[in-house]
């Protein structure tokens, strides 16, 4: 039976988590989201409070925290933060580079890097997708050639989380195209091997201080020590990495909704027309009712897929389902507090139009909105 109830140390535990990012965390996010910055200052706070490490072994630098409890930090974290892309960063770091190391890596690759991307000292980009290949994940062109003692890698990876900022990359290659996804290969590259470089960072509508670019791969020699679990194991490593990402990238969105929705609320309070609150308008109310019933709906998708890993039970199709709602969940109450706060949360320097900006992005990466709605279809027998 699921039990979504809360012991005490877990709830003091994101009050603790929220009054640090409201601290700490909300300095200077206009300036940042205009000018793309990325406040790496605040990514080494967070580490140094725990963030990074949280469901990790404390003999890697983490804080053993099981995944409910991380997926109930992640959304404090949404909650108090009003950095989305710095959010956005440190999730795609935990899910996709963090937690393929520590399932599928040698306990020489674990002990080499997860210290350092607990800690803060390095920073982990994804590489997956590709100029010609997004949603055709396995349709790769970046080749990795076996040569004695190792491979050698050419090609390139576009759309990267923190590509810009990386110590490290997790690449995705085929050893064989022939024999599609099974010849898919995973690899860690580290910053400063030759042949491997990284584009200028690309801009973007949203998640703007979350840097993004492309990984370059010019005759990139990597010895077979740099390989992450098996030759052909890649499309295995990356099925897990987007379960887990689907499962948590977006649990900050709720804590998002919830601050969304606490500022409509006090807002449709204040505000006063016709001579009344327009809380008591009946348009307005049944806006901030569907932002209400939106949140909590994806509250218990997302709990539920905590609980079911916590179970060691398979979370394909509720990950799935999760990533589509919560994804359509942010961007429809985005819209809603803005039509609610009017010309108010049109504005920059109420923090809302960020919000509506950052949301879009949710249903691109991960596995696109129709790519969910393909996989439940599929699991379903359609």
């Amino acid at each position: 039976m699921m039990d979504f109830s809360w012991t005490e140390e877990q709830l003091t535990y994101r009050r603790a988590v929220i009054d640090f990012a409201e601290k700490e965390l909300n300095g200077d996010i206009i300036d940042d989201d205009r000018r793309g910055n990325f406040p790496r200052h605040k990514w080494q706070k967070c580490a140094r409070y725990g963030i990074q490490g949280l469901p990790f072994p404390e003999e890697f630098g983490g804080a053993e925290a099981d995944i409910l409890t991380t997926m109930l930090t992640m959304e404090g974290l949404g909650y108090a933060c009003r950095d989305n892309g710095l959010i956005f960063a440190i999730n795609a770091q935990m899910w996709s580079v963090q937690m393929p190391i520590f399932t599928f890596g040698t306990e020489e690759q674990k002990r080499k890097y997860l210290p350092g991307l607990c800690r803060g000292d390095m920073i982990g980009a994804h590489g997956m997708s590709e100029p010609d290949s997004g949603s055709d994940a396995y349709s790769l062109r970046t080749r990795a050639t076996p040569v004695d003692g190792g491979y050698v890698l050419n090609g390139s990876k576009m759309f990267v989380t923190n590509a810009p900022v990386a110590d490290l990359a997790v690449v995705f290659a085929t050893v064989d195209p022939a024999k599609k996804m099974w010849g898919v290969t995973c690899f860690i590259v580290e910053k400063g091997t030759p042949g491997f470089s990284v584009s200028r960072e690309l801009d973007k509508l949203g998640l703007r201080t979350s840097p993004m670019g492309e990984l370059i791969f010019q005759d990139c020699y990597l010895p077979e020590a740099n390989r992450l679990g098996p030759e052909g194991a890649g499309a295995k490593i990356f099925n897990h990495s987007m379960e887990w990402e689907r499962s948590c990238i977006l649990a900050s969105h709720i804590g998002a909704m919830e601050r969304q929705l606490e500022a409509c609320i006090h807002y449709a309070r204040e505000r006063q027309q016709y001579g009344q609150p327009i809380g008591k308008f009946q348009s307005v109310a049944n806006r901030i009712v569907d932002m209400k019933v939106r949140l909590e709906t994806a509250r218990l998708l997302l709990y539920k897929v905590a609980w079911l890993h916590k179970m060691e039970k398979s979370a394909v199709m509720e990950a799935a389902m999760a990533k589509l709602y919560l994804s359509e969940a942010f961007i429809q109450s985005s819209l809603d507090a803005v039509r609610t706060l009017g010309s108010y949360g049109y504005m920059t320097e109420f923090e809302i139009e960020r919000d509506l900006r950052d949301s879009v992005g949710g249903v691109l990466y991960s596995g696109t909105s129709d790519i969910q709605r393909n996989i439940i279809a599929r699991l379903m027998g359609l």
